[in-house]
């Protein structure tokens, strides 16, 4: 942690500042997770020691709960799961996520003290948990968590008011934990250092779930969990660090409702306090006949309507549906919204995202170009959900056979992603295979279409049809996980 130090900003808690200078894609600190627990849906199928997602885990033999890649993963585990095990076996079952990750919060603490550990700037005790701010019924989830705990929890006895302080700093400070390939959140963890780092819509660095597939991180981390704060610019010495604690693709209006309700703060960011971006986001079609104020209103609430549809449908998996309302909303959409719109461009995200699973790639790469298009233009250039939109959209591309512009996605994707996940990251290491494959079908279009399409025609007729990843329906754009 040589490369930040705390401080205490004018009008902010405390935050960390750079003791160097740093470049885009430089990591300034990677740091293991004090503990960490896989979400309650995903038990079966995710490692409880290294998050990655396996088709066959082992079962630990005496509680039947944990799950684990091979016995590396579970001797690595036991010294975090040994009193989880006793627990969960005593009480006949295992409770949520955050009572569990209650209990290794806490069965640490048993084992090392709740001070300064090493390579932490701040102790668990010192972290906000946010109790006094907790509305009627968050103080009403907390008592029913309390209670819960106390009926699982084996270790020293605890004060009601330390409990509650560990489960507020699990609410305000969870940080969600992705699978090894960055796509799906699978877990929450508390990473100490990281919670010091303040928000700011338009941050400076991101951080990034490197969960140990490089070697030389294996050797240094082992099997834990590992996060990076990685700089997504030039940061000059002295700056503080920033990082996006929601997604930028809202309203300004709207991420301070987020920010205020979820980490209870007033955002007084340059890009909320200027509403930057905001045009963009409300952009309406300019013309000659510009869509009159009530227009526009039908339109935007046709589209708020459609999406609870949309999202109705999605949880039921009728993806057809899916399409059918998402066509009737892009109809009523286009001749009023810009293609930067916020409602425009959700509609066109799910679009784009389902018509690829259903094979339907043409239309699918249409929208998915649009969607980008205006992403291009609302998000930060280093931005890491913005490089995974192009990543996906380029893939689209490709299965429709448009080669060029495929390609072209592609290594914008890459030059993104070398930023925000570092070259060794398993979506880069994926990305620069694809590089590579698209570039060399690139050359072959280039010197004879005709037969590129007919080579390629052949090559997809000689192995089934791969079914895309199934859509998910779970909006993962926070990087703190909050209970809901």
């Amino acid at each position: 942690m040589e490369n930040v130090e705390v401080f205490n900003p004018e009008n902010k808690g405390r935050g960390l500042k750079a003791t160097k200078e740093f470049w885009a894609g430089d990591v300034i600190f990677a740091e293991t997770s004090y503990a960490a627990v896989v979400f309650d849906n995903l038990t079966h199928s995710v490692c409880h020691t290294c998050f990655k997602r396996q088709e066959k885990l082992q079962r630990c033999g005496q509680c039947k709960f944990a799950h684990y890649c091979d016995r590396t993963c579970q001797k690595e585990s036991w010294v975090n799961h040994k009193h989880e095990c006793a627990a969960i076996k005593k009480l006949g079952k295992a409770p949520n996520e955050n009572i569990r990750l209650a209990a290794r919060i806490l069965w640490r603490v048993e084992r090392e003290g709740g001070g300064l550990t090493e390579g932490c700037l701040v102790a668990v005790d010192d972290l906000q948990s946010h109790l006094d701010n907790f509305d009627q019924e968050e103080k009403n989830g907390l008592m029913e968590d309390v209670q819960s705990f106390l009926d699982y929890w084996q270790g020293k006895q605890y004060g009601m008011q330390y409990i509650s302080h560990i489960f507020g700093v699990i609410s305000c400070n969870g940080f969600t934990l992705s699978d090894q390939r960055g796509l799906q959140a699978v877990g929450v963890g508390i990473f100490p250092n990281l919670c010091l780092v303040n928000h700011d819509c338009w941050p400076n660095c991101t951080v990034i779930f490197n969960n140990g597939n490089h070697e030389a991180v294996k050797s240094m981390f082992h099997t834990q969990m590992r996060i990076e704060l990685r700089s997504l610019g030039k940061i000059n010495k002295g700056e503080e660090l920033s990082v996006s604690y929601v997604d930028f693709l809202n309203l300004s209006e709207e991420r301070r409702k987020q920010l205020k309700k979820q980490y209870y703060f007033d955002c007084t960011c340059e890009h909320c306090t200027k509403k930057t971006k905001d045009d963009l986001l409300l952009a309406v079609k300019d013309g000659e006949t510009k869509p009159s104020e009530s227009v526009v209103k039908e339109v935007i609430q046709f589209s708020q309507n459609t999406m609870e549809k949309i999202n109705q449908a999605r949880s039921e998996g009728a993806y057809h549906e899916v399409i059918k309302l998402c066509r009737e909303c892009l109809k009523k959409q286009e001749p009023v919204l810009a293609d930067t719109n916020i409602h425009m461009l959700r509609i066109l995200s799910i679009s784009s995202e389902v018509l690829s699973y259903l094979q339907m790639f043409e239309e699918a790469a249409e929208n998915a170009k649009r969607m980008v298009d205006g992403y291009l233009k609302i998000y930060h250039p280093n931005n890491a959900q913005l490089g995974m939109s192009v990543m996906r959209a380029g893939v689209t591309h490709w299965h429709a056979g448009l080669i060029e512009v495929g390609h072209g996605m592609i290594c914008k994707a890459y030059a993104i992603l070398l930023i925000t996940h570092g070259p060794t990251h398993p979506i880069t290491k994926d990305l620069e295979v694809m590089r590579g494959q698209t570039e060399m079908e690139l050359r072959m279009f280039q010197q004879n279409e005709f037969v590129y399409y007919k080579m390629r025609e052949a090559a997809l007729s000689s192995k089934p049809i791969t079914v895309m990843q199934e859509p998910n329906n779970e909006n993962q754009n926070t990087i703190f996980h909050k209970k809901q």
